[in-house]
């Protein structure tokens, strides 16, 4: 062995030593303790079928990938009791704990969003949010309920009963009483004022952040994420049926957007959106009807028409609502087929508005179809109706150009001699007619058109 084969391997055996000390090293050191992760859900819309189906499965996402929280940030003018509950159900029975906040600012929780807030772990909001106003709207009309005698209840004030000589039906009262005991069950749930919570769905109560604050509404006020984890770090929560230490500072956040499914539930859930559907279905298949063969509108128009009927089931329908346009929609298509010079035409414009009106009811927050998308229909619907009642009349008062009504007196020129009972030629109109009259005729005398048997005119002499 030479001196050089020695040096090299002296050489490696020294590296070997030093690589084997440095991952013995490391593996005594202590491995740096990992940063928890937060899953933050935003709901910044109506409360609906979409966002119950949102937060279901991102919050299933979120205990899957082992997050230590969630954070359901809120942002809405209320909506859905059912897609309400179907929320509060899933934070309930999460294993994890739900930091509900309210932001950014200017944002509220207003309506469901104050019942969803009630029931997190946590509640917070960003400075200029506020929340309240959560009294129940019944789906056939306002929910009587006993308002102040000075006022709206606002800030905390109390709510008076209502006057002796009004009224109130026991269906608006089973609904506005289950209202308030929901609200007040997670106010103890939770610990947090259930006084006021009963005004808020009592008299429409609301309050701003600071005032919730205050009055044990929520627990704290932070101006962001961030500052939200460090001020719920160290308190202890019921999760469950066990008490957990929550260990969120300079957690690291990570936000689940919601899955194709849920978007396209959000988009033909709205409103506007399944009303336009419902249209196209209706008129797409009412063009297919009146063109066989045209397969184009048929098919449109009945996919239109199924997702249609998939977002309303999901929808606060009102079924007086969809009669009274499919009512309309008739009328409208009788006066295509048999004109009555408008009558069917107005009525079933009239109908077809009343009806878009109520199809949704407009109580609810978020769930009202535009009412410009229906001006704008109905104004075109009227438009065209005028347009064809102008044509009519129109047609009434113009010339003929065809027909055996003008061709009747006519006055012609032959354009050759013509015997008693025989055939001939002759220019009427501008063209070129057979012709044959009674009486010998010579050529250029001038005629008047009797009648006309198949292509051939009967005339005599002027």
């Amino acid at each position: 062995m030479t001196r050089s084969l020695q040096r090299l391997i002296r050489w490696l055996l020294v590296c070997t030593a030093m690589l084997g000390a440095v991952a013995a090293a490391q593996a005594i050191a202590p491995a740096p303790a990992s940063r928890p992760t937060v899953a933050r859900i935003s709901l910044d819309d109506a409360i609906g079928p979409a966002a119950a189906e949102y937060f279901h499965d991102a919050a299933t996402r979120a205990v899957a990938d082992g997050s230590a929280a969630i954070v359901l940030q809120l942002d809405t003018p209320g909506g859905l009791s059912e897609s309400m509950r179907r929320i509060i159900a899933d934070m309930l029975a999460s294993p994890l704990p739900v930091l509900v906040y309210v932001a950014p600012g200017g944002a509220r929780a207003a309506s469901a969003g104050t019942y969803i807030l009630y029931a997190g772990q946590i509640a917070a909001m960003a400075p200029g949010t506020h929340l309240g106003a959560a009294t129940p709207v019944a789906l056939g009309g306002r929910t009587p309920m006993p308002l102040p005698t000075t006022g709206p209840a606002t800030s905390g004030s109390a709510a008076s009963p209502a006057p002796p000589g009004e009224r109130t039906d026991a269906e608006s009262n089973k609904v506005l009483n289950d209202a308030i005991a929901y609200i007040r069950s997670l106010a103890q749930l939770r610990g947090r004022n259930a006084r006021w919570a009963e005004q808020a769905v009592r008299g429409a109560a609301t309050l701003t952040a600071d005032e919730a604050a205050q009055q044990r509404v929520i627990d704290f006020v932070a101006g962001d994420v961030h500052e939200l984890l460090g001020k719920a770090d160290g308190r202890v929560v019921r999760v469950g049926e066990r008490e957990l230490t929550l260990h969120l500072r300079g957690a690291t956040v990570r936000d689940y957007a919601p899955n194709a499914r849920s978007r396209f539930l959000a988009v033909v859930t709205n409103p506007t959106i399944a009303y336009l559907l419902l249209l196209a279905g209706i008129f797409g298949l009412l063009l297919e009807a009146t063109h066989p063969g045209a397969i184009l509108p048929g098919v449109v128009g009945g996919i239109c028409l199924l997702v249609a009927f998939y977002a309303l089931q999901w929808l606060p329908v009102n079924y007086a609502g969809l009669a009274l346009m499919a009512l309309g929609i008739g009328l409208l298509v009788a006066e295509a087929l048999t004109p009555t010079v408008g009558a069917l035409g107005v009525g079933g414009i009239i109908s077809f508005v009343l009806g878009s009106i109520m199809l949704m009811h407009s109580g609810t927050p978020g769930y009202a179809v535009n009412i410009g998308v229906i001006a704008g229909i109905a104004t075109a619907a009227a438009l065209l109706i005028a347009l064809v009642l102008w044509l009519v009349f129109t047609s009434r008062r113009s010339h003929l150009v065809s027909g055996d009504e003008l061709l009747r007196d006519a006055q012609g020129e032959l354009l050759a001699p013509l015997d008693a009972g025989a055939e001939g030629w002759a220019l009427v109109l501008g063209e070129r007619w057979r012709v044959r009259a009674a009486t010998t005729l010579p050529t250029g005398a001038r005629v008047r058109v009797l009648r006309r048997e198949g292509l051939l005119l009967w005339v005599e002499p002027i």
